[in-house]
């Protein structure tokens, strides 16, 4: 941004024109996206739009921050296991429901929007957002904890390769479902969870085979 809104009421005008921003972008696409547009559905003067923003593409960068946000809000941390009648793999079963849960809905609150984002606007790295990169890995780290076995990963470092094969998994499902537009396939739903589930459970065997002796009919622990 240009210029960071400090007064409440430029904090409004900010909100409004990022409204209007997202409408009109979800609704033109990228090649039609215009300030003047913006300014004119927002209800303010072009003037007032460019004392916050230098460009569209500073404006689609708003947006995509606003998104990632909403990402990680959607992302809440696996709980604490719950006492349940089915044990540590029901427990298991229901973050996994929840996490993958939280992925949808943060990607179908606007599907026409999300295409045009990944599809279309040259927006810079995610790289640049080094505090929700971050954050957005820590709960991925969080659920692949969750399905680990205790005393597995004496440093860490296989859980932040797998939470990063992880993300990096989801998010071309889902990506790929935003542009198909079918997000609220249950189908799909399923599916992701049970992707989810068998690459957690298939790492939670092979942590058992190096902690402890090889499983029957293996001669050595298997690769990890």
């Amino acid at each position: 941004m240009r210029k960071a809104p400090r007064q409440q009421r430029s904090r409004v005008t900010v909100d409004v024109i990022l409204e209007a921003a997202t409408r009109v972008l979800a609704r033109r696409g990228w090649a039609r996206f215009t300030t003047n547009e913006i300014a004119a559905v927002a209800g303010v003067s072009v003037g007032s739009l460019y004392q916050y923003f230098p460009d569209k593409l500073a404006i689609a960068e708003a947006i995509r921050e606003r998104h990632l946000h909403e990402v990680l809000a959607a992302l809440s941390g696996p709980q604490e296991k719950e006492e349940d009648e089915g044990g540590e793999a029901v427990a298991l079963d229901r973050r996994v429901e929840r996490f993958v849960d939280g992925v949808i809905a943060a990607h179908s609150v606007d599907q026409a929007l999300h295409r045009v984002l990944v599809d279309e606007v040259p927006l810079a790295a995610r790289s640049s957002y080094p505090e929700f990169e971050a954050e957005y890995q820590r709960r991925y780290r969080a659920l692949v904890a969750s399905g680990t076995t205790t005393g597995e990963g004496d440093d860490g470092t296989e859980d932040e390769a797998a939470a990063r094969m992880l993300s990096s998994a989801v998010e071309g499902v889902v990506h790929a479902a935003a542009r198909r537009g079918d997000l609220g396939s249950s189908v799909l739903r399923s599916e992701l969870v049970r992707l989810v589930l068998a690459y957690l459970r298939d790492r939670r065997q092979a942590g058992g085979g190096r902690a402890g002796n090889p499983p029957a009919g293996v001669d050595s622990a298997p690769c990890p």
